[in-house]
């Protein structure tokens, strides 16, 4: 892991082609005519966070050898300036208590975090982040926004407020509906394909790093 005080951002490449047939929407773009427009806005909305996360993660570990978690981890951080239990990290994260352990302490040998006991109960561990780590987020924090500015460079910013808005009714829409019906129960036919693990049905993005 670089030091933020000695780090110089290294160019970033571009993609020598795009591969429209590696986006996630490949999955019914042939047959779109057979798909509800609920789906087809979910797979939309799914590719452009499965993009944004891919060149984040890729630029955060070419120009500061850190991994998306890691900086994930800091974030969390800089808001607490008392710090962070493990256990409430692990919740912010939504990871479990080992994989927050394992974070924990690579940032804590590059001394980006510090662990201090709670007095009182030297069970409980509080996570700080240090005055290194802060360094290395401010920096960090700064080539992430410019990194979604190239991403989204192409769209007038009048687009990206409507944008923002419809974001905004769809989020309302779904926080509104999220519990209102009971799951519908899945037929025998589609049942017996989940446990033969032979079900498609299901799209998920790239599985944690």
């Amino acid at each position: 892991m670089v030091d933020a005080a000695k780090m110089n951002e290294a160019p970033l490449d571009m993609p020598e082609k795009l591969r429209t047939r590696d986006d996630i929407e490949a999955i019914v773009s042939d047959h779109s005519v057979d798909h509800k427009l609920e789906l087809r806005v979910w797979l939309r909305l799914l590719a452009c966070a499965n993009i944004i996360t891919a060149e984040i993660r890729r630029n955060l570990r070419k120009s500061f050898a850190v991994t998306l978690p890691q900086f994930d981890l800091l974030a969390q951080l800089q808001r607490e300036q008392d710090g962070l239990r493990l256990g409430e990290l692990s919740r912010r994260l939504m990871v479990t208590n080992g994989n927050v352990t394992g974070l924990v302490d690579k940032l804590a040998d590059g001394g980006f975090v510090v662990r201090e006991t709670v007095p009182g109960d030297l069970r409980v561990q509080v996570v700080r982040m240090t005055k290194a780590g802060a360094s290395l987020f401010a920096v960090m924090a700064e080539a992430h926004e410019r990194w979604l500015a190239r991403l989204m460079q192409d769209m007038p910013g009048d687009a990206m407020e409507s944008l923002l808005g419809d974001l905004s009714r769809l989020k309302t829409s779904m926080r509104r509906n999220e519990f209102s019906r009971p799951p519908l129960r899945e037929s025998p036919s589609a049942e017996a394909g989940l446990a033969n693990g032979n079900s498609q049905a299901g799209v998920t993005g790239p599985g944690p790093e």
